[in-house]
């Protein structure tokens, strides 16, 4: 498989460090992150547009296959993930992210892609520059109402390629799941998200000729080799710095640089 030139590897491995750290820190995948940088990378080497939206959402996908389980030893050897949450919310999101990475996702253009994307990642800043706080009384629904909420998140996640943190730690933390278990169940969820839903990349995309050397279908596997490398070693720090730190002013100015990667994206698919 060719590796990229050596500039862009450097700057995969950079992204790839910051995105694992992210995953540790406040539970989410990076792929808010990585889906418009590695758009541009792919863009910026003469993938048609559309295509590089669809091939950046796969591989960063692919990429919290990796990231996921090295921010969730992390988090298990502290003992705030919550498993039987887990348990409920997996047949969910497994059915919910292979119908969106198998089904919905080669079916719809890549600018409304882009543009969902975008509205996804205004939503999840707007969320956390609110941070609300919940009700008191309010708990979390039954075995079936977490069923079905996972089939959301794992729909959700498998359109715009993200780990589903930024839908399911608000809505656990919403049902007074204390912040750093919901992280914590998060990183656990981000597996099998990523799992079925680059299954259905892989399904969805099996007759596409390569877009690149090293393309295959919807995924570029010399981005996901180099981000993947670089983020399982950065996910534990964040980890740990999350349960040590007071992540409330950090997600602040990570909702800053969200909404600027939001209108890029916006960009994109209206262009």
């Amino acid at each position: 498989m060719p590796l990229p030139p050596l500039p862009l590897v450097a700057e995969l491995l950079a992204l790839g460090a910051l995105a694992g750290f992210l995953a540790g820190l406040l539970g989410v995948g990076g792929g808010m992150l990585m889906v418009p940088f590695v758009t541009w990378v792919l863009s910026s080497r003469g993938v048609a547009p559309g295509l590089a939206v669809k091939m950046a959402i796969a591989t960063s996908m692919a990429t919290i296959l990796f990231t996921s389980l090295s921010s969730l030893r992390a988090h298990h050897r502290r003992g705030a993930v919550q498993w039987p949450l887990v348990r409920r919310f997996a047949p969910g999101i497994l059915a919910g992210s292979l119908l969106a990475g198998a089904g919905a996702f080669a079916l719809l253009k890549g600018a409304a892609l882009a543009i969902g994307f975008a509205l996804f990642v205004g939503f999840s800043a707007t969320q956390m520059l609110l941070d609300k706080r919940p009700a008191p009384s309010r708990t979390l629904p039954g075995p079936l109402g977490l069923a079905g909420a996972g089939a959301g998140i794992g729909f959700l996640s498998g359109l715009v390629g993200a780990g589903g943190a930024f839908v399911s730690v608000p809505f656990m933390t919403w049902c007074n799941v204390p912040i750093h278990q919901a992280v914590a169940t998060s990183a656990a969820l981000g597996f099998p998200i990523a799992l079925a839903s680059t299954a259905g990349y892989v399904i969805g995309g099996w007759g596409l000729p390569p877009a690149l050397p090293g393309a295959f279908g919807y995924l570029y596997l010399p981005a996901l080799l180099c981000i993947a490398s670089a983020s399982v070693l950065t996910a534990p720090l964040g980890a740990r710095a999350a349960h040590r730190l007071d992540v409330r002013q950090l997600k602040r100015v990570f909702a800053l640089l969200l909404y600027g990667l939001a209108s890029y994206m916006l960009y994109k698919g209206l262009a």
